[in-house]
């Protein structure tokens, strides 16, 4: 196994941190990783805010399911699908563009997903940990407000940078599935009941997996915030349509 597939296999999320500063040097290796990142196109579309002010990063917090950690990081990054600079590109070049679409959108957006773990994978060759906010998708209104994002800016992920603990860095890192269990040859198939439950069988071993299955479904998908995120999401893409 060399370094670097042992760094991603060692990495795992940081809530808890030294209060060490980023330095400006390696956060701006961070960022130039990101954008050696693979792009469709090389059309890079995405733009990356660096939040700096602290006001903003406590009303992150706030606003992304009360998670005070969030203000307390040295480096909050949201990485942003972005087609309205491509849209004002086109415009002032007098290309005529049509309306961004859907499919336009899901592109950008894994520009983005790809930047963003690109920056991960550099912060964590640097010993600096990181933590993916899927919240940030969630408030709309307050998120496109607070911002400034406009039609076509579509906030796919926050990630948050620091120095782990000790107690971080020794934590286990959650089991994941077999490699059986999600790669699939050629085709995809829907698995039986049986497959199912040995998918699980890492949740399972405290607990059956009926009940390990419906209080994940309460606390995750059926969860408050899981339909915010849905119903923000659609007035997102209500733009694209």
């Amino acid at each position: 196994m060399n370094e670097v597939i042992q760094s991603l296999w060692e990495r795992k999320s940081t809530r808890v941190y030294e209060e060490f500063q980023i330095s400006p040097e390696d956060k701006r290796l961070i960022l130039q990783s990101a954008m050696e990142a693979p792009t469709a196109g090389n059309q890079q579309m995405y733009t990356i805010l660096d939040i700096t002010d602290q006001e903003v990063k406590e009303r992150l917090s706030e606003s992304c399911d009360h998670q005070p950690f969030i203000a307390k990081a040295p480096m909050v990054l949201i990485f942003c699908a972005d087609y309205q600079k491509w849209v004002d590109t086109f415009t002032e070049a007098g290309a005529q563009p049509r309306r961004p679409g859907a499919g336009d959108l899901m592109l950008a957006v894994c520009d983005a997903v790809i930047a963003a773990q690109n920056a991960v994978v550099a912060a964590q060759s640097l010993g600096i940990g990181s933590c993916y906010i899927g919240d940030i998708m969630e408030q709309c209104e307050l998120h496109r407000e607070m911002l400034k994002l406009p039609e076509y800016v579509f906030p796919a992920a926050m990630v948050v940078f620091s120095y782990p603990t000790q107690q971080q860095r020794e934590r286990k890192k959650p089991e994941r599935c077999r490699l059986e269990d999600i790669v699939q040859e050629n085709a995809y198939r829907r698995r039986e009941g049986s497959e199912l439950r040995r998918m699980f069988e890492k949740e399972t071993k405290n607990r059956s997996f009926e009940e390990w299955a419906q209080a994940f479904c309460n606390r995750k998908y059926n969860s408050a915030f899981s339909r915010e995120m849905t119903r923000s999401v659609e007035e997102y893409l209500k733009s694209w349509m």
